[in-house]
């Protein structure tokens, strides 16, 4: 008889997550659920809320997991406008390979999200605007926090409207219509 080894740790949460985006792919957001995830991954429901409270956290760590986490590398392409470009086009890109039917299903399960989802693209773009007041761009990293979620709250916002994917005039115009000249004003 052959013996299955267990998986743990990151071998484990790799096999998971690769089956919660393969699920979210062939079924799409409506009809994903916990347990066609654990049978994917040939586990049970209860390994994947040991680790993620919801489906939307589930979809959310499977969409890092896939394209990789803005967070862990953000931009550095030498300029204020470039990296913040490039943080937006990250953020674009990730939701065309989501979909309009998937960013509206975790939309209308934000409340069950941990606040930190929302957060985190302040801490992106503060290092960013800290990376372009050392290089002499702007006379200071003191920007309000409203200033620097700016174009990443318009530009989800373009997307949650629009069902389209974001062209990039639209990212260009984010960056030097609005949110560069609210930089320099401050």
């Amino acid at each position: 008889m052959e013996q299955v080894q267990r998986r743990r740790g990151a071998e484990l949460e790799a096999v998971l997550l690769d089956a919660a985006w393969d699920e979210l792919m062939e079924s799409g957001y409506a009809r994903l659920t916990m347990e066609a995830v654990a049978a994917r991954a040939h586990t049970g429901k209860q390994v994947l809320y040991r680790r993620w409270r919801n489906r939307a956290e589930l979809v959310i760590a499977a969409m890092r997991h896939r394209t990789g986490s803005i967070v862990e590398d953000i931009p550095d392409t030498g300029t204020l406008r470039g990296d913040v470009l490039e943080v937006l086009q990250r953020m674009a890109d990730r939701f065309a390979l989501l979909g309009p039917d998937t960013i509206h299903g975790l939309m209308a399960e934000a409340p069950d999200l941990d606040p930190e989802v929302y957060s985190r693209m302040t801490g992106v773009m503060a290092t960013v605007v800290e990376r372009a007041a050392a290089r002499g761009e702007i006379p200071t990293a003191d920007v309000p926090a409203r200033v620097l979620t700016a174009p990443t709250n318009l530009l989800r916002h373009e997307i949650f409207f629009t069902h389209e994917p974001v062209p990039s005039s639209t990212l260009t115009s984010l960056v030097d219509d609005v949110f560069l000249p609210l930089v320099r004003a401050t």
